[in-house]
């Protein structure tokens, strides 16, 4: 079975982070090295990090500065050692069986180059939602334009194909920009119908400001090469599925 590099960026973290490195620790899939990069906080997220050091598996880097999220997991992926690479936020949680399911997908279906699952949601104190974001069995190019049904925390991709991208700056949606790019040039990702990763939401990630979201899902089909016009009318639409989104998960409960 593959090796998987797991890539944790953490940023003034302390509240949620325990949870995420402990979801990691107990996969059912064992074999793989979580990589956890400290993007220069300033509150207890040092001291709780090292608390878990004393397993093998984890691999800690402390950035001398702070880089941006998109830097961090850069600079995890550069040091990364699996064939494969996994992504998870540190106010994220996976179920017990996310790699395990992912990997044996991955054996079954040789072709695989990005896989993702269906994701969950809970609210900044850990309340679960009712709703899910459902994860299609072929996601295409097409599709994916739309709207953004791969949350970060869900991906594992090939270390080899996501070294050549890396992710943009964070003045951009970075991991919707990697996976546009890579379905750019093969038929799919493959996903799992299963809500494998909690996604938590937050008022102070990125995409909580919805004109600062926006924004970024704009400087996102730019980069991705479209012109300013489609761009324009590509945001909207997107925005159309991520209102509805929230609206459906606000309800859920």
């Amino acid at each position: 079975m593959p090796f998987v590099s797991v890539i944790m960026p953490a940023y003034n973290a302390a509240r949620t982070i325990a949870e995420a490195i402990e979801s990691v620790l107990q996969q059912t899939y064992t074999d793989f090295e979580l990589i956890i990069l400290n993007d220069f906080s300033n509150d207890e997220t040092k001291y709780i990090i090292k608390k878990y050091i004393q397993d093998v598996r984890i691999v800690y880097i402390e950035n001398e500065k702070n880089l941006g999220v998109s830097e961090t997991r850069n600079r995890g992926i550069s040091m990364a050692k699996g064939e494969w690479i996994a992504f998870l936020d540190s106010d994220d949680i996976w179920e017990k069986d996310k790699l395990q399911k992912q990997m044996e997908l991955i054996q079954i279906e040789k072709d695989v180059i990005l896989c993702y699952t269906s994701s969950a949601f809970m609210d900044k104190e850990g309340n679960r939602y009712n709703y899910v974001l459902k994860a299609v069995p072929y996601l295409s190019y097409k599709t994916l334009l739309k709207r953004n049904l791969i949350s970060c925390s869900s991906a594992v991709v090939r270390s080899d194909v996501i070294r050549k991208l890396k992710m943009p700056g964070d003045q951009m949606h970075e991991d919707y920009y990697v996976w546009l790019t890579i379905l750019k040039h093969i038929p799919y990702a493959y996903g799992i119908a299963e809500p494998l990763i909690v996604y938590r939401l937050s008022q102070n990630s990125k995409s909580s400001n919805r004109l600062k979201s926006a924004k970024m899902v704009y400087n996102t089909y730019r980069a991705t090469g479209y012109s300013e016009i489609s761009a324009v009318y590509l945001t909207l639409r997107y925005a159309i599925y991520s209102i509805r989104k929230r609206t459906r998960i606000k309800h859920s409960k």
